[in-house]
């Protein structure tokens, strides 16, 4: 008898809080976690989307149906570990085939102890989420449908959820890695003309290389790292990173944002940066329904007509109608109107909501770093 071309499987569950079941295979660790289920419609980078600690305590699934393909290798790796409390595929690729790849993505699940699940419908399941939007799920590994569902619907909800003090890092450290290339891999530039202290609530390891890229030196302090221990490093511009959980609770980088705007120091926010901003200039934030994951979203530069495709990863948003006269709109969402970026007008500031670093995503607008260094820049010849 021939052996087995396929390898044997364990039977998983998806549950969500609604009472909806799905039932697939597990590919990865066993046991089971619970989280926001949320969905991405990024065909590529799943390594990415999976170690973005923005993903910490939400369930990924990912629309695009084939998932494996190209394994996982280190060097694309967006933070230390995977963030993501869990995955959902489709079709989970049994063959790696890329001249980069170091292992497999159900190895790479394992080793972290992270668990996910494959072969389920991921079409129904976002239907779903876009009807009631993104709610509570389970994924266990076996067949205890109703343990499972009963877990999901212990899971408190992403509101309120500090997060960003939960991913952080613990101390500061400095960065000089600049971007990926191929043949070169991560160089290591000479140091750039600008310090830039970036406030790690939960920041994605391109952000940093490209702000190395764009001239600058970067040192990463912890999330809760106050206002005088930043200004004590004498930096030239303060950047606020992307994370998870709701914005609200995070009180100490809205401090933080503030002193800076008082001293007119050059601040640029992205993601749950770009909410601190908005909450440190008094604007409100709320949950949306089932916020923008991926990396296929339209978005108009009200200022020069442009419409830039972006990456998108976040469930919170500035509340547009709450912003005060200081502050331009600069960029809005076509998908649904939602706010996407803004800029103080009597202050160095400005912000985006989406993942201009592009990992994965498109690159288009990518230019926010060179502004960035161009305020500093301005800020310095005017000091």
């Amino acid at each position: 008898m021939l052996p087995s071309l396929f390898p044997e499987t364990t039977p998983a569950i998806l549950a969500l809080a609604d009472g909806t079941i799905f039932r697939g295979i597990s590919i990865g660790a066993s046991g089971h976690t619970v989280g926001e289920v949320v969905f991405n419609t990024a065909i590529t980078g799943y390594q990415e989307i999976v170690t973005d600690p923005s993903y910490s305590r939400q369930i990924v699934t990912l629309t695009y149906p084939h998932i494996g393909n190209t394994g996982v290798t280190s060097e694309d790796d967006e933070a230390s570990r995977i963030h993501a409390a869990g995955l959902v595929v489709r079709d989970y690729s049994l063959m790696v085939s890329n001249f980069r790849s170091e292992r497999s993505l159900g190895d790479y699940l394992k080793d972290q102890n992270v668990v996910g699940i494959a072969g389920i419908d991921t079409r129904k399941l976002t239907r779903i989420l876009r009807e009631k939007g993104a709610q509570a799920g389970c994924i266990l590994v076996g067949d205890d449908a109703e343990e499972a569902l009963r877990l999901a619907r212990e899971f408190p909800g992403m509101a309120g959820m500090d997060l960003a003090k939960v991913v952080t890092v613990k101390d500061s450290y400095t960065w000089s890695d600049s971007v990926w290339k191929l043949g070169e891999g991560h160089s290591t530039p000479a140091p750039g003309k600008f310090h830039v202290v970036a406030m790690d609530f939960g920041v994605k390891r391109n952000i940093l290389r490209l702000l190395v890229e764009h001239g600058c030196r970067v040192t990463v302090v912890p999330a809760q790292t106050s206002a005088e221990e930043v200004l004590a490093l004498n930096p030239d511009g303060l950047f606020l990173a992307n994370g998870p959980g709701d914005p609200e609770p995070c009180d100490y980088a809205v401090a933080v944002t503030k002193e800076f705007l008082e001293r007119q120091k050059p601040v640029f926010g992205i993601c749950l940066g770009h909410q601190i901003l908005g909450l440190a200039v008094g604007a409100n934030t709320l949950k949306m329904k089932f916020g923008h994951h991926g990396a296929n979203h339209p978005v108009h530069d009200v200022i020069s007509g442009r419409v830039f495709i972006t990456s998108q990863n976040h469930g919170f948003a500035v509340d547009p109608a709450t912003l005060p006269p200081n502050v331009r709109v600069t960029h809005v969402s076509l998908f649904d109107g939602s706010l996407q970026g803004f800029e103080l007008t009597d202050r160095p500031a400005f912000c985006f909501q989406g993942h201009p670093e592009a990992s994965p995503g498109p690159h288009d607008i990518v230019m926010l770093f060179e502004r960035f260094a161009q305020m500093m820049q301005h800020s310095k010849q005017q000091g």
